[in-house]
Protein backbone atom coordinates (compact mmCIF):
# COMPACT_ATOMS: atom_id res chain seq x y z
CA UNK A 1 0.00 0.00 0.00
CA UNK A 2 3.06 2.25 0.84
CA UNK A 3 4.19 1.64 -2.82
CA UNK A 4 1.19 2.75 -4.41
CA UNK A 5 0.80 5.86 -2.58
CA UNK A 6 4.27 6.89 -3.31
CA UNK A 7 3.57 6.36 -6.90
CA UNK A 8 0.78 8.32 -7.03
CA UNK A 9 2.25 11.19 -5.19
CA UNK A 10 5.36 10.50 -7.21
CA UNK A 11 3.40 10.97 -10.23
CA UNK A 12 1.51 14.36 -9.26
CA UNK A 13 5.35 15.94 -8.12
CA UNK A 14 6.57 14.90 -11.53
CA UNK A 15 4.17 16.08 -13.55
CA UNK A 16 4.06 19.24 -11.64
CA UNK A 17 7.67 20.09 -12.35
CA UNK A 18 7.74 18.70 -15.68
CA UNK A 19 4.50 21.16 -16.32
CA UNK A 20 6.42 24.62 -14.74
CA UNK A 21 9.37 23.83 -17.50
CA UNK A 22 6.35 23.16 -19.96
CA UNK A 23 4.93 26.55 -18.95
CA UNK A 24 8.12 28.80 -19.01
CA UNK A 25 9.44 27.48 -22.35
CA UNK A 26 6.10 26.52 -24.37
CA UNK A 27 3.39 29.06 -22.58
CA UNK A 28 5.72 32.05 -22.28
CA UNK A 29 5.16 32.24 -18.27
CA UNK A 30 7.98 33.55 -15.93
CA UNK A 31 11.31 31.99 -15.80
CA UNK A 32 10.27 31.86 -11.76
CA UNK A 33 8.13 28.83 -12.79
CA UNK A 34 11.16 26.50 -12.65
CA UNK A 35 11.93 27.20 -8.93
CA UNK A 36 8.78 25.26 -7.74
CA UNK A 37 9.28 23.14 -10.69
CA UNK A 38 12.51 21.74 -10.10
CA UNK A 39 11.38 21.93 -6.11
CA UNK A 40 8.82 19.09 -7.40
CA UNK A 41 11.14 17.15 -9.33
CA UNK A 42 13.03 16.91 -6.45
CA UNK A 43 10.28 15.77 -4.49
CA UNK A 44 9.44 13.12 -7.22
CA UNK A 45 12.49 11.11 -7.10
CA UNK A 46 12.44 10.97 -3.36
CA UNK A 47 9.39 9.97 -3.35
CA UNK A 48 10.40 6.72 -5.72
CA UNK A 49 13.04 5.76 -3.26
CA UNK A 50 9.45 4.90 -0.63
CA UNK A 51 8.29 1.85 -3.38
CA UNK A 52 8.76 -1.47 -1.99
CA UNK A 53 10.28 -2.81 -4.85
CA UNK A 54 14.21 -4.79 -4.15
CA UNK A 55 15.50 -3.12 -7.66
CA UNK A 56 15.28 0.51 -8.69
CA UNK A 57 14.54 -0.51 -12.38
CA UNK A 58 11.88 -2.50 -11.21
CA UNK A 59 10.27 -0.12 -9.28
CA UNK A 60 10.49 2.71 -12.18
CA UNK A 61 9.49 0.42 -14.69
CA UNK A 62 6.12 -0.40 -12.78
CA UNK A 63 5.73 3.30 -11.83
CA UNK A 64 5.32 3.98 -16.05
CA UNK A 65 2.08 2.71 -16.03
CA UNK A 66 1.02 5.14 -12.82
CA UNK A 67 2.64 7.93 -14.76
CA UNK A 68 0.80 7.14 -17.75
CA UNK A 69 -2.11 7.29 -15.75
CA UNK A 70 -1.81 10.40 -13.90
CA UNK A 71 -0.95 12.39 -17.06
CA UNK A 72 -4.04 11.47 -18.69
CA UNK A 73 -5.86 12.19 -15.50
CA UNK A 74 -3.41 15.78 -15.71
CA UNK A 75 -4.55 16.29 -19.19
CA UNK A 76 -8.45 16.07 -18.21
CA UNK A 77 -8.22 18.35 -15.19
CA UNK A 78 -5.90 20.58 -15.86
CA UNK A 79 -5.96 21.11 -19.58
CA UNK A 80 -9.12 20.30 -19.79
CA UNK A 81 -9.17 18.09 -22.71
CA UNK A 82 -11.12 14.62 -22.43
CA UNK A 83 -9.45 11.61 -22.63
CA UNK A 84 -10.76 9.16 -25.55
CA UNK A 85 -11.79 5.71 -25.61
CA UNK A 86 -8.21 4.99 -26.80
CA UNK A 87 -6.85 6.63 -23.60
CA UNK A 88 -8.80 5.13 -21.39
CA UNK A 89 -7.80 1.79 -23.31
CA UNK A 90 -4.18 2.72 -23.07
CA UNK A 91 -3.80 3.39 -19.58
CA UNK A 92 -5.60 0.59 -18.21
CA UNK A 93 -3.23 -1.69 -20.27
CA UNK A 94 -0.19 0.32 -18.69
CA UNK A 95 -1.62 -0.08 -15.33
CA UNK A 96 -2.29 -4.02 -15.82
CA UNK A 97 1.78 -4.00 -17.08
CA UNK A 98 2.95 -2.06 -13.50
CA UNK A 99 0.68 -4.21 -11.57
CA UNK A 100 2.42 -7.55 -12.48
CA UNK A 101 5.67 -5.65 -12.56
CA UNK A 102 5.19 -5.21 -9.09
CA UNK A 103 3.17 -7.23 -7.48
CA UNK A 104 4.04 -10.67 -9.44
CA UNK A 105 5.53 -13.37 -7.20
CA UNK A 106 9.20 -13.97 -6.77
Amino acid sequence: MQSIAAYIFAAIAEIAGCFAFWAWLRSGKSIFWVVPGVASLIVFAWLLTWVEADFAGRAYAAYGGVYITASIFWMWVVERTTPDRWDVTGLLVCLLGAGIILFAPR
